[in-house]
């Protein structure tokens, strides 16, 4: 019982680091330091080495911003799921789904392959208390459908904001700056459909 809750404990710890981890391997495999970062991206070192280590979580206008000053896509955080080799394949199995974890607990899966052109499928958790931040954020595409599956989600988009609960559906313009926050006591599990497909999200 003890070694089954200890693998638990680890993994939860894995993930917390998963998003740092990915963060720091990209500017390693670029020779960037970590000043050089956090200056492209309007962050400060302390708060860029927090979030490498899986202390602090970025909100989502400030890890566009870091991806950007690594020059980088924001899909190249994604870590592949436990099968490689498998890109033209039109099946995503759990597993094997594209992935980013959150020091906060939240999660983002990529549900659609990554052949897929046209339409793009996010599966999101988001934890408690949890938003993308104060800032708006944008990314490339042309329409974006936000789902709610369970719990609740607000979402401002054009100076407004839609309270959504399970079943609920927005559609929004991704290239408009928007915000999302759970202001829930549970996660909220969300679906973001983006058309067409890119790695901008």
């Amino acid at each position: 019982m003890q070694d089954a809750e200890a693998a638990r404990a680890e993994t939860a710890d894995d993930h917390e680091l998963d998003l740092g981890r990915r963060l720091r391997a990209l500017r390693r495999a670029k020779g960037l330091s970590l000043r050089t970062v956090a200056e492209g991206a309007a962050v400060s070192e302390s708060f860029l080495s927090q979030v490498e280590r899986g202390v602090a979580s970025p909100s989502v206008a400030s890890l566009r911003r870091i991806c950007a000053a690594l020059d980088e896509p924001m899909g190249a955080l994604f870590q592949q799921g436990d099968e490689q080799g498998r890109e033209d394949s039109p099946l995503v199995r759990v597993a094997d789904r594209r992935r980013i974890f959150r020091p906060d607990g939240s999660a983002d899966y990529m549900l659609t392959p990554a052949a897929a052109q046209h339409l793009q499928i996010h599966y999101n958790v988001v934890a408690p208390g949890r938003s993308s931040g104060r800032e708006t954020y944008s990314h490339a595409g042309e329409e974006e459908c936000v789902i709610v599956l369970e719990g609740e989600l607000s979402v401002t988009w054009r100076d407004r904001t839609y309270r959504l609960e399970k079943g609920d559906a927005l559609l929004i313009t991704p290239t408009e700056g928007h915000r999302f926050e759970n202001h829930g006591t549970t996660p909220a599990t969300v679906l973001w459909v983006i058309t067409p497909a890119n790695s901008d999200m």
